[in-house]
């Protein structure tokens, strides 16, 4: 298996530069790093894209999560391993990557539940997170970038 074409974030380093900012800007903003993986592993797997969860499920595992929870996060309203702040932050980023699925994508409760358990800077860098896992879902996809395997 191999990708359609080198990676655009290499044939483009400012790209990948950009990107890496990007998430950078969204590490020290209240939302505990945990909540990013989270978000980042969910809007992937919503997206199919296979490089992203099997990194994100990865960098987890080695940060000290438990298969409890990464097993169950494509479920997470079904099962009791997550907080409210993650289960609010999980469902701002089912709604930020589902776009197309409904005319009011990000309903009002969904919206007024994150705000309960982040405040305007965290709910920005929530945000900015899961817009930014949607963009290297979609790269990846588009290029068919295989998980497990260094980029070309």
């Amino acid at each position: 298996m191999s990708a359609r074409m080198a990676h655009p974030v290499y044939l483009l380093p400012e790209v990948m530069k950009s990107l890496q900012a990007l998430g950078k800007a969204t590490e020290h903003d209240g939302v505990p790093s945990k909540t990013h993986q989270l978000v980042q592993l969910r809007a992937s797997q919503i997206n199919g894209c296979g490089v992203c969860v099997d990194m994100h499920s990865r960098m987890m595992k080695k940060e000290g999560e438990t298969d409890e929870r990464l097993f169950a996060v494509a479920a997470w309203r079904d099962t009791p391993y997550f907080t409210d702040a993650e289960r609010a932050a999980l469902d701002l980023a089912e709604c930020m990557t589902r776009f197309s699925d409904r005319a009011d994508q990000v309903p009002d409760e969904v919206w007024h539940e994150a705000a309960k358990h982040y405040d305007e800077p965290a709910l920005a860098a929530l945000i900015t997170s899961i817009a930014l896992i949607n963009v290297w879902n979609r790269l990846n996809g588009t290029i068919r970038q295989p998980a497990g395997q260094t980029w070309n």
